[in-house]
């Protein structure tokens, strides 16, 4: 199943984020392909305000991997994987452990760790035209 999105100004994304919610449903693992600059982190950062993130949503360009707190105390991981040059980077750091926990964990730039990450992720594509951001959902 897909769904695909347009955004043409940022003050969108906050309710593109709720509908992508209600598409996750109960997917809480989603992997982010787009070029650099395209809005990832933006998008990211809208989903978080939707699911009540309290604390400041950046892009984890140098640190790998950010951990935000719910509202409710849920936990909430956020890769970005730009920077990883092999696997063993992230054998190092805990992918695993990440992945297979019951928390949402969204990645920048998966391709860096396909073997890595299986097959039940949610895919969001994002492309821009001189208009629009096409946000596209593969489930």
């Amino acid at each position: 199943m897909s769904k695909t999105f347009y955004a043409s100004k940022v003050e969108e994304l906050d309710e593109i984020a709720k509908s992508l919610i209600k598409v996750f449903k109960n997917k809480k693992k989603i992997v982010f392909f787009g070029e650099m600059g395209v809005g990832k982190t933006t998008l990211i950062k809208s989903i978080c305000k939707v699911l009540n993130v309290q604390d400041i949503v950046t892009s984890p360009t140098f640190s790998v991997v950010n951990e935000y707190q719910t509202i409710n105390g849920e936990v909430v991981y956020h890769f970005d994987f730009y920077r990883i040059k092999n696997q063993e980077e992230l054998f190092d750091l805990g992918l695993e452990e990440y992945i297979y926990s019951d928390n949402y964990c969204f990645v920048e730039w998966p391709e860096k760790a396909e073997e890595l990450l299986g097959n039940d992720f949610v895919q969001i594509s994002i492309t821009k035209n001189k208009d629009y951001r096409i946000i596209k959902t593969h489930l």
